[in-house]
């Protein structure tokens, strides 16, 4: 089916402009900022008022299946990324089985593509033990490899020095690395265990960025960076959350210049450590949401171009294994990809960063990092992957209107100002107003360009 998308307030490559789009056999056939596009056959949707942009392209999310399902699928997921104005996801290898080998990569995209109402690509996970296997892997079709410098899920933690020096001087493709230092984490969480035993301290949320510090996450990035630089990976740090970590990254080159590079998410950039006290295990996440001061330099990044993309982490688990009555019992990571659009609105409605730059951050870098073949943009002869949303309303978030599996938003009671009314992958209308049209599905990323 085509459709035109009239009177629209287009976001794109740094400008906002009045113009008609045409979607037409599943890509942008034309763009007209002065109207008078003739399509007979096409579905008219009048957008005055509304914005439309790239659909946003999320590097970096854990829809938890294999294995982990009761929380999360790829199919539940992926509807609460396109009501969120999410047409391509990247996601995370800690799943169970982890995935680190050929053959379970491959049913993570046979899976998605049953499944998955957005784009799709999946990293592979490295280990200590499975290089030769990492590097069989066809990076023109695969994001990414993944790396966790601090542990997660499993066998995921890859901490051996002849290991990460092998794999930063033979990855062929972008290294996306977690990195917080594992014997800092330790060593506190043991520390603050045995205080809690003897009664010193109520071992509650607000203890969190005191256990995983901003020590932590600087001495692991620092190290990765210097990894990088001297073997010359290409290596792109997530979910920054420090103001002392940005000292290792360059605002002075171009995107297509830098081969170190820095994502953050939207928790950094709308929470600090106060919101413990409100929001308690609900913001819990690795790495922790840390101090105001912080906040306010990550927010300050945003337009210096340190920071280069914005992804959300998305990792869901059910409230059982949240709010818990113990701090080291509660599990880090919240559901967040409905709302990310939401969330970066605020900013950009707080004068951090214009809404051109916020789309630059979500849809143009990730696309341009990854190389990803002909997304991220609103041009003609690009997949029609679009986003079209209302800024002139008030809706306060509540756990009712989650798409999530796990069905609750750590912004309940959080009020926002915008709302996503269509998107649209690969040119399919697949959510309108609350609706989802689920006759498509979406595809598999390819990449091109930098690798």
């Amino acid at each position: 089916m085509d459709y035109l998308i009239k009177n629209a307030s287009v976001i794109n490559e740094g400008e906002v402009f009045k113009a008609d789009v045409l979607v037409s056999g599943g890509i942008i056939s034309k763009i007209s900022k002065e109207g008078g596009i003739e399509a007979a056959e096409a579905v008219i949707i009048d957008a005055t008022g509304k914005y439309l942009m790239p659909g946003i392209i999320d590097e970096h999310v854990h829809f938890r299946e294999p294995g982990l399902t009761h929380k999360a699928d790829i199919y539940t997921e992926s509807r609460a990324a396109v009501a969120g104005g999410v047409t391509s996801y990247m996601e995370m290898p800690n799943t169970s089985p982890l995935t680190v080998t050929q053959d379970l990569l491959q049913q993570k995209f046979d899976l998605a593509a049953e499944k998955s109402l957005a784009n799709y690509s999946f990293y592979i996970g490295a280990t200590n033990d499975n290089l030769s296997e990492l590097l069989r892997t066809d990076f023109d079709n695969v994001c990414g490899i993944k790396l966790f410098m601090g542990s997660s899920t499993g066998n995921m933690l890859m901490d051996g020095e002849s290991e990460l020096e092998t794999l930063f001087r033979e990855a062929p493709c972008l290294i996306a690395a977690h990195c917080e230092d594992e014997t800092i984490i330790k060593e506190n969480t043991a520390r603050y265990k045995a205080m809690a035993e003897r009664g010193e301290i109520v071992a509650d949320a607000t203890i969190h960025p005191s256990v995983r510090t901003s020590e932590a996450c600087y001495k692991s990035s620092a190290r990765a960076v210097e990894l990088a630089a001297r073997t010359g990976a290409r290596l792109h740090i997530m979910h920054i959350s420090t103001a002392a970590e940005l000292s290792l990254f360059r605002s002075d080159l171009p995107l297509s210049e830098k081969k170190i590079t820095a994502e953050t998410c939207p928790h950094y950039l709308c929470l600090d450590e106060s919101d413990y006290q409100t929001m308690g295990y609900a913001v819990k996440c690795n790495p922790a949401v840390k101090s105001a001061e912080d906040r306010a330099a990550l927010l300050a990044a945003l337009r210096t171009g340190v920071i280069d993309t914005i992804g959300t982490d998305h990792a869901p688990h059910l409230k059982e294994e949240k709010f818990t009555a113990d701090y080291f019992s509660s599990r880090s990571g919240f559901p967040s990809i409905q709302h990310s659009l939401d969330l970066m609105v605020g900013v950009s409605d707080g004068g951090w960063l214009p809404l051109p730059e916020m789309v630059r951050l979500m849809c143009h870098n990730p696309a341009l990092l990854y190389g990803v073949d002909r997304r991220g943009f609103i041009r003609e002869g690009y997949h029609a992957d679009l986003a079209l949303f209302d800024k002139d309303c008030r809706i306060v978030l509540s756990d009712a209107g989650e798409f999530s599996k796990c069905g609750w938003t750590p912004y309940a009671g959080h009020t926002v100002s915008s709302r996503v009314t269509h998107t649209f992958v690969n040119g399919n209308l697949v959510y309108e107003n609350g609706t989802f049209h689920e006759e498509s599905r979406g595809e598999r990323l390819k990449f091109n360009g930098r690798r």
